[in-house]
């Protein structure tokens, strides 16, 4: 990212309004291209987020202040090379190539066929719910449980008839719970130093928001899980059990902790061993899949470069000043300042496209509110990590979904109507705030 030094929106300075709506208008118009048309259309899969976000991007050095073209393109491009950047699309690379091996050599296959000779259909949803949470808070990461669950989720749609759309969406929901919660997650670091609470005392705080969430679409995956039938699942021709082998090393290495990029390679040479050895794909065919996989992924890459330099430019003019500047101009109350609070990182995340990054932009800000207010330092950390958490997960051009999206064939925006998780932990937050005033 570019330092905030570097920036005429830098100082302490108050960003005008005329300034500040310029800033943040490059959102405005890829709002309108992918959104706006889409409705009208009445088909969200019409307009490209790519072709949405090149456009919105071109407006954006537009409206940088008077600099050569070079120094405009120096900005952007500060933004899509930020190592965080990078070391997403190592992960959507070594993610796509994973996929496309372990279909292709039969590991997804044999796993859910495994899954679903033990498991009764209806129990799938909340089954591969519980799966993603227990993952998630174990690795502190949302990226890593999508990594691991979701080509499986995938296949499972497959073998049963279910919507894609849902698994995955479970997938999605589940590993925001661990994110949201896990004492080893980012999110939960960085609201916890911001507001310079323990983490513990940050984890009583947020269970009571997100643990009523879980239950109940816990609850309702139950009822909606009733409705799959897989019917008798019988081996396929040829299926060896010992290709269960590299995903169950996928999930464990995750679980334990490791790098998502060694789980994703490790992922990678168990296939290509055991495909090898058991003589059913040969080197060049697994090198040919796995090529295949990473060009699937190309897409993915290109929108996450985009995105980050178009915030890039917005931060860069002020917008994320502004909209603090904005956001907190009157607030009444201990309510209002709570739901200033959640306002605030919300709208950041949205412009960023990173929880961890929203909540550090907002930390200091909300700690000085809820000191004004005399809110419990517990209670606005909870508030930071769980809406940015919801944002996270519900924008179409969050690093999680765009993943997700990639590793399911899916267009991002396919995934909104089985949020339910979010939608759930958004009522919560707001029942929060309104029951109690600390």
């Amino acid at each position: 990212m570019i330092n905030e030094t570097s920036s005429p929106a830098a100082s302490t300075q108050r960003v005008p309004t005329r300034r500040g709506l310029l800033a943040l208008s490059p959102i405005a118009v890829f709002l309108s291209l992918y959104v706006a048309v889409s409705v009208i259309i009445g088909d969200f899969y019409a307009m490209p987020l790519s072709i949405a976000f090149v456009v919105a991007a071109m407006w954006a050095l537009a409206t940088l202040p008077r600099m050569p073209m070079k120094e405009r393109i120096e900005i952007f491009s500060n933004g899509a090379s930020n190592t965080n950047i990078l070391y997403m699309i190592w992960i959507f690379v070594l993610a796509g190539a994973f996929s496309a091996l372990a279909k292709g050599v039969g590991a997804i296959d044999a796993t859910v066929e495994l899954t679903l000779s033990f498991l009764p259909a209806r129990l799938l949803l909340p089954g591969l719910f519980v799966t993603a949470c227990f993952i998630s808070m174990s690795i502190g990461t949302s990226v890593g449980t999508i990594v691991a669950l979701t080509p499986f989720a995938c296949q499972v749609a497959q073998t049963t008839g279910a919507h894609t759309a849902l698994l995955v969406s479970v997938v999605l929901g589940g590993s925001f719970f661990g994110d949201n919660l896990s004492f080893i997650s980012d999110t939960t670091i960085a609201a916890t130093r911001s507001l310079r609470v323990q983490m513990n005392d940050k984890f009583k705080a947020n269970l009571r928001i997100v643990l009523p969430a879980a239950l109940v679409v816990l609850v309702l995956y139950f009822f909606q899980g009733a409705t799959i039938d897989a019917g008798t699942v019988e081996p396929g021709i040829g299926t060896s059990w010992l290709l269960v082998l590299p995903y169950l090393l996928v999930i464990a290495a995750a679980i334990a902790g490791m790098n998502v990029l060694l789980v994703l390679t490790l992922g990678i040479t168990a296939c290509m061993v055991l495909a090898l050895c058991l003589g059913g794909t040969g080197l060049m065919a697994m090198c040919g899949l796995m090529g295949d996989g990473i060009k699937g992924m190309s897409d993915l890459i290109v929108v996450t470069l985009l995105a980050a330099g178009l915030l890039e430019v917005i931060n860069y003019n002020g917008g994320i000043r502004y909209l603090i500047q904005l956001l907190t101009r009157r607030i009444g109350g201990s309510r209002g300042a709570q739901a200033s609070i959640a306002l605030l990182v919300s709208v950041v995340n949205v412009c960023t496209a990173n929880n961890t990054i929203a909540i550090i932009t907002t930390g200091s800000i909300a700690r000085s509110i809820g000191q004004r207010y005399g809110i419990d330092p517990r209670k606005t950390a909870s508030l930071l990590d769980t809406c940015s958490c919801i944002v996270q997960c519900i924008i179409p051009y969050g690093a999680q979904t765009l993943l997700a999206a990639g590793l399911a064939g899916l267009a991002p925006v396919a995934f909104l109507p089985y949020h339910y998780y979010a939608w759930a932990l958004a009522v919560m937050v707001a029942m929060s705030i309104v029951v109690k005033r600390r």
